[in-house]
Order: structure tokens, then sequence, then C-alpha cells
């Protein structure tokens, strides 16, 4: 009796072993203090097929700017009707083919520029007919998806469009302590082609790489580590179970004596 409950508490201690997260499992960029500085590359929001694009042509009189601009129907004005200042007009959707329609210019090819490339262009594009035109870019459909072990996995909205992997992670409420740091996949379209590429938190080398800002409509995908994958047939209240067992076992070990 005594033999067999002794082996049966070993067996219940190598479990909570195994079930263990280790430190270097857990901590994000470990090796940072290597390095004195890091230089992310140049962020730029980059348009690409099916965005939404908002697109205000200004001027100092809007009423000049107002047939440039993509009005929802009903107005007739820039000047009728305004939300925070800014007149309600239609977003533009990025075809399949990378072009919108834009009033005056027609078809216009946007997919494959940044957004500050865009700006410059139809600003000198719209002065040929507005003399002080500005014409200013934002893309209506920046989000981007956390999926897995997060603590608040979903869709998130970015209104100023620029995002950084760590603060994507954050949005989400972090990693659970399940979630496995060496290898996050990030899922990017890049012009109408799915890359996936595979990142390692626990190293500082995404710091400067172009995957420390994220593109709209990116996903990230935290899979499971090892100790969840072992115990997905057990509910997560299992290490308190065991310890449980093990004090009981314990006491029976010494009343046996």
């Amino acid at each position: 009796m005594l033999r067999s409950s002794s082996s049966l508490l070993l067996l219940i201690c190598l479990m909570l072993i195994a079930s263990c997260t280790t430190k270097k499992e857990v901590l994000y960029f470990q090796d940072i203090q290597e390095k004195e500085s890091y230089t992310p590359e140049n962020y730029k929001s980059i348009i690409k097929n099916n965005d939404r694009l908002s697109i205000i042509v200004s001027s100092a009189d809007m009423t000049n700017a107002s047939p440039y601009n993509r009005l929802i129907p009903g107005i007739t004005d820039a000047n009728d009707f305004r939300v925070n200042g800014q007149p309600l007009l239609q977003d533009y959707l990025v075809d399949t083919d990378g072009y919108i329609i834009l009033p005056k210019l027609g078809k216009y090819r946007v997919a494959g520029k940044s957004r500050m490339t865009l700006e410059e262009e139809l600003s000198n594009e719209y002065r040929k007919y507005i003399t002080d035109a500005v014409v200013n870019v934002r893309i209506a459909n920046f989000k981007i998806t956390v999926l897995g072990e997060v603590q608040r996995p979903g869709t998130f909205t970015i209104p100023d469009e620029r995002v950084t992997l760590p603060q994507a992670l954050g949005l989400a409420g972090d990693l659970t302590i399940y979630g496995k740091r060496k290898d996050i996949i990030l899922l990017r379209d890049r012009n109408g082609i799915q890359e996936s590429h595979i990142i390692d938190l626990t190293k500082s080398d995404v710091l400067d790489s172009e995957l420390f800002y994220l593109q709209q409509n990116d996903v990230l995908v935290v899979g499971p580590n090892n100790a969840q994958v072992n115990g997905a047939s057990f509910n997560r209240n299992n290490a308190l179970y065991v310890s449980i067992a093990s004090v009981l076992l314990s006491v029976i070990i010494l009343i046996s004596r």
C-alpha cells in the first residue's frame, strides 16, 4: 500500500513538473539588452485592393471643392452637412484591380501606393482645377485581427492607421500564460498574395523588422504552448485538483505508517 501510494505521488509530481512553463518560454525580448537601440523600418500605410478610402478635397472656399468630393446622396454642397467640422462624404472602395473612380479624374490607380504618396499626387492633380486644393486621404477600414491564446481575441479598428506588434497584442489583452511566444503567426496580404511570417517574441529581432508595424487586415495567430497542448483533454483547474490529490495522498501515507 505504501509503495503504491509513493509511486502514485511521484507520478503526480512528474505531471506537475511537465505542465510547468519555464521562464524562458514566457519573457518577451530576452536579448533586448544586447543592443543599445532599435530602428524599425519606416512605417507606411500601403493601400491595397478592397480597402475603403476616405478622400476629402479641401479649399479655402469649400464651394469650389464641392464638385470634387463624393458627397452622400441628397447633398449637393459640402457645406450643407458636416460631422465634427468635416463634410459627410462617401468612401471609395478600391476594386480588385487596384482602382477607384474619382470626380473629374476618373479611373485612378491607388493600390500599392502609400497614403502620403496618394495625397501628394491627388493634391497636384486637383490644383489644376483649384489653385489651393489640399487632399486628405485616410484608410477607413484599417483593422487588425488577433486570434488564439490571448485574453481578448477579436478584430480591432485602428483610427490613426498606426499600430505596432506589441500594441496589437496589448489591444487583445496580451498573451495568456498558455500562449506560445516563440512562433506567433502573422498573416499579411501583399498584392493579393497571402504571406505568412513566424515571429519569436522572446527575441528582439522583430523590433527593427518590417513586421514591427502592422498593416491593415493583418492577422496574428497565437498558438498554445506545450503545457496547454498536453493538457488539452483536461480543464485548466487540473493543476489545482492534482495538488489537492497529492496532499490527500501524503496524509494517507502518513496515516498508513
